[in-house]
């Protein structure tokens, strides 16, 4: 499938539908009057994205000094030799996007050669990059987890109890203390349920208080997805109706987080799966009890990685989160 149409017109909600369904397609940017073809293109499967610029006679593509952003060539149909631009960074596609269109914008309007495009795209770009947005890709998915275990628990308890328990963004070390446990909640967007724990602590349950461990994966969810503008926005609505007195608690703890609403949201998100609960001691993790205590004392920052994929839950769960949505 190919559609023509101007870089302005390719918003990123037309993209992340292609992708959340599954879907490839091909749009033509360039109008053919003289300018060399530049096509965006969402591959088969919906699985990425890339810009495909034509090359001149002898023309090599342009090198990338982005580790993130990869440009080859690769051969089309009639004989064309094109440069392919791409990220391996999944988790940045949506930023990724808009990078790509304004390499297009500069060679389809500016008249711009490929790599005075793309070198100036960059240098543009680079005064932002020392600049993180207010929230990362990360926080952001980490952030709608946590909203939708806060829903959950705010139905089986109260939004009261729900919004108290939630303490993850003031700095302690689980995301939620309730009255005889404690929930430690991480979201993914990739495959495998692979979570950043921070710190020895993160993992290690206070005493006589249970820890459980969720495993949240979210897929990028097309039309039918939640932003998290909109959750955000339906939590707000339910503590200023069933716990009003909660609100400014809650809108404390999002500015903890880091949330505005100024901030630009329009990625959609949905549930890949039914979340996984285990035990704290049932996941992989480093423990004070396995390092010396003479090399803890040299260690002031522990971050590492755990790989949930394919365990099985553990029994006696006291949230069920089963069918769990996103506010």
């Amino acid at each position: 499938m190919t559609d023509s149409t101007t870089g302005s017109a390719l918003t990123w909600s037309t993209v992340e539908h292609y992708l959340g369904e599954g879907l490839g397609t091909s749009y033509r940017l360039s109008s053919g009057d003289g300018h060399p073809v530049v096509s965006y293109e969402i591959g088969h499967g919906g699985r990425d994205i890339a810009l495909f610029v034509e090359l001149g006679r002898g023309q090599q593509p342009p090198r990338s000094p982005l580790p993130a952003v990869r440009i080859d060539q690769v051969a089309v149909d009639r004989g064309l030799r094109m440069a392919r631009i791409r990220t391996t960074q999944v988790e940045l596609m949506r930023d990724f996007h808009d990078l790509l269109l304004a390499i297009a914008d500069r060679i389809v309007t500016k008249n711009r050669s490929l790599d005075r495009a793309f070198s100036e795209t960059v240098d543009g770009w680079s005064s932002l990059l020392d600049r993180p947005r207010a929230l990362s890709f990360e926080r952001r998915i980490g952030l709608l987890g946590e909203l939708s275990m806060l829903s959950r628990l705010a139905e089986k308890y109260s939004w009261e109890t729900a919004v108290e328990a939630w303490t993850g963004p003031y700095g302690e070390e689980h995301d939620f203390a309730l009255l005889d446990f404690d929930i430690e909640v991480k979201t993914t967007a990739a495959e495998r349920r692979r979570h950043v724990i921070h710190g020895i602590e993160q993992l290690q349950a206070a005493p006589d208080r249970p820890l459980w461990f969720a495993s949240l994966r979210l897929t990028r969810g097309g039309a039918g997805g939640r932003t998290l503008a909109e959750s955000v926005h339906a939590v707000r609505e339910a503590v200023a109706e069933r716990a009003p007195a909660s609100l400014a608690r809650l809108d404390a703890a999002l500015r903890s987080s880091g949330w505005s609403a100024e901030g630009a949201d329009d990625e959609r998100w949905t549930p890949r799966d039914d979340a996984l609960v285990l035990a704290a001691e049932s996941v992989p993790r480093l423990t004070s009890a396995l390092l010396a205590a003479a090399t803890l004392e040299r260690i002031s920052a522990v971050r590492y990685e755990t790989d949930v994929t394919g365990l099985t839950p553990t029994p006696g769960a006291p949230v069920n989160l089963a069918g769990l949505r996103l506010p």
